[in-house]
């Protein structure tokens, strides 16, 4: 699995949690919702993802098998 894929299922994964978590918890929730689709629209403009450089920094390729 390369980074790309492996952001998109992290990214996705906590999009839906957090919606999860806003329904049977508190409303709140919505600001992880809301932080994650401002990252994703910034790392389109700017081409910087911290997550992919976390995964870089912790030796995962875009490449490497996961």
């Amino acid at each position: 699995m390369n980074i790309d894929k492996i952001v998109f299922a992290v990214a996705g994964s906590l999009v839906l949690l957090s919606v999860i978590f806003a329904v049977s918890h508190s409303i709140h929730w919505l600001w992880l919702t809301g932080f994650i689709g401002a990252n994703m629209i910034q790392a389109a403009f700017t081409g910087f993802c911290p997550l992919a450089y976390v995964l870089k920094s912790i030796g995962l390729d875009s490449g490497n098998a996961f």
